[in-house]
């Protein structure tokens, strides 16, 4: 132990160094930064996902050091960038951005905002989809002005799916027993593993979800691309299209190789333009005139547990840390420069223990006078929905899923399992009850009795809090609960959402809620502060809290995991066994 803190010790050393080196190159070359050339067409890839929020890679193979920005500095530069005299276009490469249709819709709308300013925006593809599902991207590339495809690339505008696998017959050829509970028939945690196929009201709830996602995709495919919603949806069905019938069915502008789609740029708006990624426009900008008001920006991302929220290195997956949200709303709270709270989830849940901690660090920080309003990503259910309900305003966009008010817990029983591959075992007790949690004994009629009842009582709490948080009648969220998943668009109907939008929205809702004035300037300060690159890898290598190593191969296999479905399913579905509190889980189901 003592060598192992000896060598932390020297990489504490030369991480130390390291960062002072990188922060006076900072300083070195921010003094020569360039002005914002005249006549700049802004460059942007949005061929990759597009992050919540802003990471630097840990890894070689995603770019050690090189930092991501995340969605809202992306929307946000695109924003000024549209009132700057000196940018006088945008072309994006959009293909396979890998993001929900919610991430798509906080970018289109930054996009149409670009080019209603007078200014050209100009999509490219090698490929949408590639041959695969091409929706979000396409949906995306539709927002901008003209969209060119590669000569040798598709659309693959198939349409949105709905999907998930089924375990029941795998878990009885193993004999394992899946006794798990939840609340209510739409929660559809326990089917994956106890039924063939989705239930009745899974498919009433999927059948609606899939209903108002297509609605959205047709409606801006078809505004955007002079067609009527009819023809998208008949479009759908003859999908996916080759970049020559795709051209004929006017889903692109023309046929170009990316370098040709650079010199059309060119001839169109001077031989003298100048490219700059939105990056590099980012960091070359001036500040704003005047003293901005300063709000604070807290990301809730990932699954709800309690402890510090994590960023993996190897799979880059974040999680919600109880102990580190309710900090950055205190610290929010008490400092007296901040003027309102921004809550951004994108969170399917987790312990809803963990989940209650933050709830009522958000009610307390309305208590002391801060707004909070909380603006949702592709994905706030359940315990993600939990910690957004008593924020003084809820805004979400259309495509959003959220909701899922309900509860799943109990364990996996694989004695059976055991006995087969001929593994022993035993146990010792001082009363029978012990065994409550152990995967090798079943529920006793007793025990069975106790946990439906701990989450009845966890779901009367869920549903009478959300309803004193959003100022409902019990019985209105009661009819929306039932661990039912809406899209954004449907949950403002069902009250559980108050208005539809994302980071323009979010901003005037904080200037109206704070009584900041509309045409005033806002500065996003990050609570908790960003993490640097080599921090980050430190803490990957060190668990902080005691002192051990870390184990890097556990987060290698956390990747492998998720590109096999049911794998994954089953290794995590072990965490229902109590060790860490009631899972809940938004929509066990895949969209794509």
């Amino acid at each position: 132990m003592r060598i192992i803190r000896t060598i932390l010790t020297v990489i504490g050393a030369v991480t130390t160094l390291a960062a002072a080196v990188v922060v006076a190159a900072v300083i070195f070359f921010s003094m020569r930064t360039p002005p914002v050339p005249e006549k700049t067409v802004l460059t942007l890839d949005l061929d990759r996902d597009v992050p919540e929020l802003a990471s630097a890679g840990l890894t070689p193979w995603d770019g050690l050091g090189k930092r991501q920005p995340g969605l809202w500095e992306i929307v946000a530069a695109i924003e000024r960038a549209a009132g700057d005299d000196r940018v006088v276009g945008l072309v994006a490469r959009v293909g396979n951005p890998g993001m929900g249709l919610a991430r798509a819709q906080e970018l289109r709308d930054a996009v149409r905002a670009f080019h209603r300013s007078g200014k050209p925006a100009y999509a490219f593809a090698e490929s949408f989809g590639d041959f695969g599902p091409g929706n979000a991207a396409y949906y995306l590339a539709a927002a901008f002005e003209k969209i060119y495809l590669q000569p040798s690339g598709d659309v693959g505008l198939t349409g949105l799916l709905a999907e998930s696998f089924f375990l029941k017959g795998t878990l009885e050829k193993l004999d394992v027993q899946y006794r798990v509970s939840q609340r209510e028939e739409y929660k559809g945690i326990k089917e994956r593993f106890t039924d063939s196929g989705f239930t009745a009201a899974q498919r009433e709830a999927l059948s609606r979800i899939l209903e108002s996602l297509t609605e959205q995709l047709t409606a801006g495919i078809a505004e955007e691309r002079g067609l009527s919603g009819d023809e998208v949806r008949e479009l759908m069905q003859q999908a996916p299209f080759p970049a020559r019938e795709a051209l004929e069915a006017k889903l692109v502008d023309g046929l170009l190789y990316r370098d040709e789609v650079h010199e059309m740029v060119r001839e169109t708006l001077g031989a003298d333009v100048s490219f700059l990624s939105l990056s590099g426009y980012r960091h070359r900008l001036e500040p704003k005139d005047g003293e901005p008001a300063t709000v604070a920006l807290i990301h809730g991302l990932g699954t709800v547990h309690g402890g510090s929220s994590s960023r993996r290195a190897f799979t880059g997956r974040r999680s919600m840390g109880s102990d580190s949200i309710a900090r950055a709303f205190r610290r929010a709270a008490d400092d007296d420069e901040i003027k309102a709270i921004i809550f951004r989830i994108d969170s399917a849940g987790g312990s809803y223990v963990a989940a209650d901690v933050i709830r009522r660090e958000v009610s307390r920080a309305r208590r002391r006078g801060k707004p909070v309003i909380v603006s949702m990503g592709d994905v706030a259910g359940s315990g993600g929905y939990f910690v957004a309900a008593p924020a003084n305003r809820i805004v979400a966009q259309p495509a959003t899923l959220t909701g899922s008010i309900g509860v799943a817990g109990g364990k996996v029983v694989v004695r059976g399992l055991s006995d087969k591959l001929g593994v022993s075992w035993d146990h010792m007790a001082v009363n029978s009850n012990a065994t409550f949690w152990s995967a090798a004994q079943d529920y006793d009629p007793g025990q069975q009795s106790r946990l439906e009842g701990l989450l009845d009582a966890v779901y009367d709490d869920f549903v009478s809090k959300v309803a004193e948080g959003r100022n409902l009648p019990r019985e209105r969220v009661s009819a929306a609960a039932k661990g039912r998943v809406w899209t954004g668009a449907d949950a403002r109907e069902q009250g559980l959402v108050d208005e539809l939008g994302g980071y323009a929205a979010t901003l005037a809702a904080v200037r109206e809620i704070a009584g900041i004035a509309p045409d005033a300037a806002l500065r996003l300060r990050p609570f908790p502060r960003p993490k640097s690159t080599l921090r980050l890898l430190a803490e990957q290598l060190t668990n902080e809290e005691d002192g051990q190593i870390g184990m890097p191969a556990a987060d290698l296999l956390d990747g492998a995991l998720e590109r096999f479905g049911p794998l994954a399913a089953w290794a995590r579905s072990t965490s229902l066994a109590g060790r860490r509190g009631l899972l809940e889980m938004a929509l066990p189901v895949r969209f794509r």
